[in-house]
């Protein structure tokens, strides 16, 4: 069997339910783990008869009833970072006992009870905020059924109208339009769960005149009727699905009760015992970090598409406003808000170069109060620990506004301005997970100062930068990051600018902002970091903006800081693989120019 999912940080999430009144409470599992739950959280308001769906970053909750009426609230929280929901904005109806499906990029939320039968479908943009937008119809307008998703289709299945109906159809994520019929459950029923790799869909349990016990699986990517694949460990309709794409994991349900139990999704048979909730719970959903609808289909042969670590901690290091400034300020890159102090640096500093392994981040070099005012330092911190920064070693040279790209073993520094007002072209490098002295990698392509870096897994990137005397760079100069040696040319681009703003997905490296010799721009570009080529326009940024930094989690990029000319707090998001304009974040503690980013989920990382 395909769709075989890594069981790495594998978290699951109940959202609310009925216990027996309705409740706010977010249970959490591990998935590849047997055990009880815990409790995550809270939801912003106690319902039951909700629906969820999850991305790799955040765990949603959609419609439900609170006890007095049915309630058309999308919020949602942060597999990595336990706490309550945030608001994310509101369905176009006011529902209960709908069906979620998710990829890694949409969210569909389909039928319910509004009170009457609904055949609504409503999708969201999981990486962003705000309300839902009408996908289109489902093929027969019914609540209590289920959903179920591969990478590029969700399924929804069952439910009542109120009779009990075997009915499954699917939609095609990216796309909208009405669903299709897929075929049938064996039998009609309402309040099945759904669960998927990315190749089966199977369905528990549910209600006609008996709850049942039975499973029962498709393959996505093709149509038919549905297949006996064997039975919970309890009869029980309502129940939560949490799945990691090898396990399925049923929870609570009606009877009431808090057993979980689960099956193995690939090789069929009867459940076996897991664990059981914090409390007896019922008529409530699930989601997971690591369904059938986020792997694309993997086959143990490719990089992870996130990181072990978590890969949601974005950092802007030290920087000048106007004074020198030692503070790391923090952010959750897929939650927008303002930023939060982590700890400091040893040393005030500003121009320096920064970077992030999945577990530490680094700062090298720059400009430093007290003489000689520019260093060779570096310094490190602990992404899931906060607190001050550590001596790390020194640079081969001491330098100022050079740029850092990293991988999870090596973070390359080029470029910059010596302190003997020269500009330099050497590379130099170290072995993130260690302390010590950098070592020389090798040299640009092309030699100067006030350029930015980007990495992929394999892959170096330096864009931009400024000659002297007196010329903005177009260059982009590219190494592989394991092999020692000097950089070749990649492209241009469109604007020879520096001190713009880098940062990167596996796929694509961006450049935003800078500036001319003449006039600061608001321009973001992309390359596609496999490839070699001129850059392509992506969009621009809020305010025209250089001196500024980036970070990444792979799906988001945030930019912060910089100079306008004057300086500014501003953080702007963008989604990575798509284009656009960028749209406002949050705001830094401080107003700052050349702050230092680094995050532990940015392309680099994956894979590594």
């Amino acid at each position: 069997m395909g769709g075989y999912w890594p069981n790495a940080n594998a978290i699951g999430l109940t959202m609310g339910g009925q216990t027996p009144a309705a409740t706010a409470t977010i249970d959490k599992v591990n998935i590849s783990s047997a055990g009880n739950a815990t409790v995550f959280g809270d939801l912003s308001e106690k319902a039951q008869a909700t629906t969820s769906c999850g991305s790799f970053i955040r765990g949603f909750r959609g419609g439900g009833y609170n006890g007095s009426s049915r309630v058309n609230i999308i919020d949602y929280v942060t597999f990595a970072t336990e706490g309550n929901a945030a608001d994310f904005g509101n369905l176009n109806q006011s529902a209960q006992s709908m069906a979620a499906a998710s990829n890694s990029i949409r969210g569909i939320f389909g039928g319910g009870d509004n009170p009457s039968a609904s055949n609504i479908m409503d999708y969201i943009t999981m990486d962003s905020t705000g309300n839902a937008t009408d996908f289109g119809d489902l093929t027969v307008a019914r609540f209590a059924l289920s959903g179920a998703s591969s990478p590029t289709r969700a399924l929804f299945a069952g439910g009542g109208t109120p009779s009990k109906q075997n009915v499954i159809d699917f939609v095609e994520i990216s796309t909208t339009g009405n669903a299709t019929d897929f075929g049938d459950l064996t039998s009609g029923r309402s309040g099945p769960s759904g669960g998927s790799s990315s190749t089966r869909a199977c369905f528990s349990g549910g209600a006609n005149g008996g709850t049942q016990s039975l499973i029962e699986f498709v393959t996505i990517a093709s149509q038919g009727n549905a297949t006996d694949f064997g039975d919970m460990t309890v009869i029980r309709n309502s129940q939560a699905a949490l799945t990691n794409s090898v396990r399925l994991l049923n929870a609570g349900g009606q009877p009431a009760t808090n057993v979980i139990d689960f099956i193995q999704i690939p090789t069929g048979g009867n459940a076996v015992d897991f664990g059981d909730l914090t409390a007896q719970n019922l008529d409530m959903e699930g989601c997971s970090n690591s369904h059938g609808g986020l792997n694309d289909g993997y086959q143990g042969t490719r990089p992870l598409p996130f990181n072990e670590a978590g890969g949601d901690r974005g950092l802007f290091m030290a920087g000048e406003s106007p004074t020198l400034r030692s503070l790391i300020n923090k952010i959750t890159i897929s939650t927008d808000g303002n930023a939060a102090d982590f700890g400091d640096l040893a040393i005030a500093r500003y121009g320096a170069s920064g970077g992030g392994s999945k577990t530490r981040g680094v700062i090298i070099g720059g400009i430093a109060p007290a003489a000689p005012s520019v260093i060779n330092s570096i310094e490190y911190v602990t992404f899931s620990t906060e607190g001050n920064a550590a001596d790390f070693g020194d640079d081969v040279e001491s330098k100022q506004i050079a740029a850092a790209c990293n991988n999870n073993t090596r973070m390359l520094n080029a470029g910059g301005r010596k302190s003997s007002n020269y500009d330099t072209n050497v590379i130099s490098y170290i072995t993130m997970s260690t302390l010590g002295n950098a070592t020389d990698f090798g040299d640009l392509n092309v030699q100067r100062q006030n350029l930015k870096g980007c990495a992929s897994n394999t892959r170096g990137l330096w864009g931009g930068g400024y000659k002297s005397p007196g010329a903005g760079a177009n260059d982009i100069d590219y190494v592989t990051i394991a092999t020692l040696g000097n950089a070749a040319d990649f492209g241009d681009l469109n604007n020879a600018v520096y001190v713009p703003a880098s940062l990167s997905s596996t796929t694509r490296g961006i450049f935003a902002g800078g500036t001319t010799t003449t006039t600061v721009l608001n321009v973001i570009e992309y390359v596609t970091i496999a490839t070699t080529g001129n850059a392509t326009d992506f969009g621009d940024l809020t305010t025209a903006t250089a001196a500024l930094d980036g970070v990444s989690n792979t799906i988001r990029g945030v930019t912060g800081g910089g100079e306008t000319p004057s300086k500014t707090n501003t953080m702007n998001k963008i989604t990575i693989a798509s284009t656009g304009n960028a749209t406002d974040y949050g705001d830094l503690i401080f107003s700052v120019g050349k702050p230092s980013g680094a995050s532990n989920g940015h392309g680099g990382l994956v894979g590594g």
